[in-house]
This record gives C-alpha cells, structure tokens and sequence, in this order.
C-alpha cells in the first residue's frame, strides 16, 4: 500500500517482574491485524510477535546506538508466515529522535535473502 497512511495506537509496558515488555499495536485499517509482541531475553534479545490473523513469527533483535533492529529469516516456526507457500524474511529498523518522543521504523521484505525491496515505514509518537 505505497503512499498510505494508517492512523493507530501502540502501548509499550514491562510485565510483571520488568524482565519483559509487551508491545502491543492497533491500526486503523481492515488489511491491518491487531498484534501483541512480548520483548525480552530469551536465549538471546527476541521479539516474539502473534496478531489477530493467527500468524506468529520470531524476531532477532540486535540493540544499535539509536534504537533497534529486528529480522525474520525463513527459519522461523512452521506457520509463523501469512502464507506456507510464499516464505520470506523481514527486517526493520527502529530509531529513536526527538528526546526519544519519536519512534521511526523502516522495514525491508526480501523472498530470496539477497534482494531487499522497501517495506512498511512506520512512526511511533509518545503521547503521554
């Protein structure tokens, strides 16, 4: 959906005991599921994402100087892909501006893991 701007709402909080942080994310769109991610340390720094649809997947994060970035290679669990017969891998990049009110991420969808096309752009702004 090039050129289109979805208005939503995502709420960032630690679970019970700050070991983890639940992520969850709604957009104002119908080709847009509600998601829920949980954010931690297990066996390496993962996001671990499931959304409305049904559809889970495992992502690697990797902290950088300004944020964080996140990929999914076709190695995740069976299912974790919209479909079985189209897999792919994704990556993103979160960085934080403005005193950290701002949020910006750049996504990246790639079928053959050599040639990365542009994906999902979104911009998380703090409100509180």
């Amino acid at each position: 959906m090039p050129g289109v701007v979805i208005a939503g709402s995502s709420t960032f909080e630690w679970l019970d005991g700050e070991r983890f942080v639940i992520f969850r994310s709604h957009y104002e769109h119908p080709d847009i599921p509600d998601g829920i991610s949980i954010i931690g340390d297990t066996d390496g720094f993962r996001m671990h994402y499931f959304d409305s649809r049904g559809v889970y997947r495992l992502y690697e994060l990797t902290m950088v100087d300004d944020g964080w970035a996140t990929a999914m290679g076709r190695q995740s669990p069976a299912g974790s892909f919209a479909s079985p017969d189209a897999p792919f891998s994704q990556r993103m990049t979160y960085t934080f501006e403005h005193a950290n009110q701002l949020m910006s991420g750049k996504g990246q969808l790639s079928h053959d893991d050599v040639r990365w096309d542009d994906d999902l752009q979104i911009t998380y702004r703090r409100t509180l």
